[in-house]
């Protein structure tokens, strides 16, 4: 940790406070985070945390930053080390999704579940952390047309929707065309429905003997709406 012993000081207090607030939000819930509880369990007086952090809005924040990002780095983690093919980095991907979400279910709802009421995260401070797994997918698709491992992806897209998949392939610099860049989108939004179907218990606790079957299965359907070739079929 740089920077001089004030700063070191404060950066610790925040990781405390972050710690701290990480628990409450397993035990009591997002909307009932108390800045008082925080500054009881660090010790101090409930003006000390104020100068760290201002409301329970800014503690939100911090710990959506904290989920973001360690849900991304996780991910990360895991694509860099799957095969190359956009197949198994797709697999990656959505399973570490998945086993992040299963072990860490409050901070998943957090960020996947019901919005907080009063609450809206400040996009300056969470957008970069809260799109870095999704524009990965996006970047493993778009990897797999450049290189003609793409096929039969489903399409055409909506013309009226054209606008906006330009918006995104310039954001992103990317070169698939609509109708992949919308199975993109469609797949990132089933793969979120079904990990939160499993964390929110949404099936039913006896509808599906074996989840890991399941999540499996899902995985290889939306990789074939996608596109993407399985092990087997490269270069076929």
């Amino acid at each position: 940790m740089a920077g001089t012993p004030r700063e070191r000081a404060r950066e610790q207090t925040l990781s405390d406070i972050t710690l701290i607030g990480r628990r409450q939000l397993g035990e009591v819930g997002a909307a009932a985070l108390s800045l008082r509880a925080v500054a009881r369990e660090l010790g101090v007086v409930s003006s000390a945390v104020y100068r760290y952090v201002a409301n329970r809005d800014e503690l939100l924040t911090l710990l959506v930053v904290d989920a973001y990002t360690e849900l991304g780095d996780e991910v990360d983690a895991a694509v860099a080390s799957a095969a190359p093919a956009a197949v198994e980095r797709f697999t990656a991907l959505a399973g570490a999704v998945r086993s992040w979400a299963v072990r860490e279910p409050s901070r998943y709802a957090l960020l996947y579940g019901s919005p907080v009421p009063g609450y809206a995260a400040p996009g300056e401070r969470t957008t970069a952390q809260g799109t870095r797994v999704v524009t990965l997918l996006a970047r493993i698709v778009d990897d797999a047309w450049r290189a003609g491992d793409l096929h039969g992806a489903a399409g055409p897209a909506p013309a009226h929707l054209a606008g906006d998949y330009a918006a995104l392939r310039g954001q992103l610099s990317l070169a698939a065309p609509d109708h992949v860049l919308a199975a993109t989108v469609q797949a990132w939004s089933a793969l979120v429905g079904a990990v939160s179907f499993e964390v929110f218990g949404q099936y039913g606790a006896d509808t599906f003997a074996d989840p890991d079957a399941l999540h499996h299965y899902t995985v290889e359907r939306l990789a074939a709406q996608l596109g993407l070739r399985a092990a087997g079929e490269q270069g076929a």
